[in-house]
Formats: C-alpha cells, structure tokens, sequence
C-alpha cells in the first residue's frame, strides 16, 4: 500500500478549516497533517514535518497567500492547490497565484450544497498533483515584445492556424511564448485548464503583455490574424472552416481525460478542418490530454511542437506526444516563440531527381 499523501492546510477562515479537516481528516489515502491559519503558522508545520500538498487560501491574515506562495516557490517549492473564490479580485488572484507556480486553482463552494462536489474536486487534484513530477518554477518573467524585427512582412495562406494546448504551469508558459510573438501571425486559439470563472481574468492578463489582441473566446468568434482567443473555463473549443476563414464553436459535451476544455477536442477539430496548414503546440501540464489530437495532425503533416522536459513544470501532455512519435519538434520554453514563426514558413516543394 502506498505511503498516504501528506496534506497541509491554510485557510484564513476558521469555519473552512473545519470543512477542510471534514474532507481530507479521515481518509486512508491522504493524511491532513495540519491546518494553519496564516503564513507564519504553516511555515512552522513545514519545517515540522515533510508535507506533499499544501491547499492555500489567498486571504491570509498577516501575509497575503500569493506573497506566501511567491516566498515558497523561491525557497522550498512543493505542489500548491488554491482553494480561490470567483469574485473578479479571487479570479484575478487566482490567476497571479497560478503564474507564480501554483499547481491547480479550484473554486470555492459558494453553499453547503456544493461541498460534494467541491470534496470529490479536491481529493482528486492533490492525487493528481501530489503524483506529477513537479520541477522548480521558472521564476524569470520575459519584458512584453510588441515588435520583432522582420527583414519583411510574411503574407501567410488564410488556412494557416496556430493551436496550443497547456496544464499545469502553462499559465506562465503561455505568457512567455505569447509576449515574444508579432501581431502579424495568423490566428491563435488557446486551451489552458483553468476553472470557468478564472479564463476570461487569464486571458486579460496576456492581453496587456502581448502585441496581439488576447481575449476570451466566444461562441461564433472568427479566428483572424493579430488575435489569440483563450478558450472558457468548463467550455471545449473547437474550429470549423467557413467558406474563407475559421470560426469557433464552444460547446459543454463531456469530459476527455478528464478535462473540459480539451486539448485533443481543439486538436482533433482541426485535424478535420485545417490538416498540414495547422501549427499544433503543446506546452507544460500533468495527463496526456492533447497527445491523441497531435497524433491526428502530426500524420495529417501538420507541423507539431512541445515543450521540452527540462523547462516544463511538469512534463506529461509533451511526454505522452512524444512517446506516439507525434512530435516534430522538442523545444526548450525560451525557443518555442522562434520555433512557432519558423513553423510558419513555407516548406519547400520536395523536387524530382
């Protein structure tokens, strides 16, 4: 039997470390060490005792969560679950928590009625989290590139579409390759796991670090040049072809491996409609959600890239991709941005001998 995973809980609220204690204090497979009410108070229970999960609420007294966690993921890093209300300052929170090396945000119960799925929700991300291999965040934040220099401006063929699909420390990831792209690519659609209530605060964040336009996605939206459109929470995205352009179609069918929205549902919809003009990424993120999707369009001669181990915070989507030989190219976070814009060059027209 396997050793039980060791949970520490912060909550500034006394009644919720009571719920807390209620879901995760009387399980054989995980052991709720402890509840702390501040910072100060949990930085005594780790150096205490080992812990493999912390669930952390941003409203702390004394010290923020976030500043906490920032302080955690600099000196002992360890897979972190935010427990984030809705609210535009929780979602907004929740977000920067996310950036700053947060494994998972899940949404408060807003009533007792909610708590069975809130308790079924939580018992399976510590699972999840405490499983993945965690590597240290990357902590280095890259200035906003609203110009790259061209020796001229690409035209590209208007059936030329950019995917990318992230988990787990893809928050960070996205920015990073989003803020180092021009506004001139062809469009971009995004699938990021994140709770409904967080994606359209996510994607107003990138909006203001990105030369290009970044937004939520809407049902019907166009997918045009200078705009990257984030996928909903709760929400799969998929892409239809329209006469001359793209179009996005949101729906609520049910989960793939678990997640909704889906990377493979993005992926596969445009192994049906976009084929070898589509440039498919995938970024950092626990599961193989995504893999299956790359597959189709890496045998459709779709041009593909991941994320490399070594700069991921946990490397399982990529991994999977790999391991189906998917995958043209293996890129470190810092090349993605230059391997995207190499991807997008015509490739040449093999010649008779």
């Amino acid at each position: 039997m396997k050793n039980p995973i060791r949970v520490l809980s912060i909550d500034g609220s006394a009644f919720f470390r009571k719920v807390l204690a209620e879901i995760l204090g009387h399980r054989g497979d995980i052991n709720l060490v402890g509840c702390a009410n501040d910072a100060y108070s949990a930085r005594e229970h780790i150096r205490a005792q080992p812990v493999d999960v912390l669930t952390l609420d941003l409203d702390l007294p004394r010290m923020t969560g976030l500043t906490f966690l920032k302080l955690l993921m600099e000196h002992k890093p360890m897979p972190v679950v935010v427990l984030s209300s809705t609210t535009p300052t929780g979602s907004q929170r929740a977000v920067e928590a996310l950036i700053a090396g947060a494994a998972a945000v899940i949404e408060k119960p807003k009533s007792l009625a909610e708590k069975s799925h809130f308790s079924e929700n939580l018992v399976n991300v510590i699972k999840k989290v405490a499983a993945a291999p965690m590597r240290r965040h990357r902590t280095g934040r890259l200035k906003r590139s609203a110009t790259i220099p061209l020796t001229s401006v690409p035209v590209y063929n208007s059936r030329r579409i950019i995917a990318i699909g992230a988990s787990t420390g893809g928050t960070q990831a996205l920015e990073e390759v989003l803020a180092k792209l021009p506004n001139n690519l062809p469009g971009i659609v995004v699938v990021q796991h994140i709770p409904a209530g967080f994606s359209a605060r996510f994607a107003t964040r990138l909006n203001k670090v990105c030369a290009m336009e970044v937004r939520e996605a809407k049902n019907g939206d166009m997918v045009r040049s200078g705009l990257a459109l984030i996928a909903p929470g709760d929400r799969h995205i998929e892409v239809q072809w329209l006469q001359d352009h793209y179009r996005i179609r949101l729906h609520d069918g049910l989960r793939v491996e678990h997640q909704r929205p889906s990377v493979d549902v993005l992926f596969k919809s445009l192994a049906a409609c976009a084929d070898r003009h589509a440039v498919a990424v995938l970024l950092t993120g626990m599961g193989q959600d995504g893999a299956a999707g790359m597959k189709e369009l890496h045998d459709l001669k779709a041009h593909t890239i991941v994320q490399d181990a070594g700069s991921s915070v946990v490397y399982g989507m990529a991994r999977k991709a790999v391991e189906l030989n998917a995958v043209d190219s293996i890129v470190p976070l810092e090349n993605l941005a230059d391997k995207i814009l190499k991807a997008l060059e015509p490739r040449p027209i093999p010649t008779r001998p």
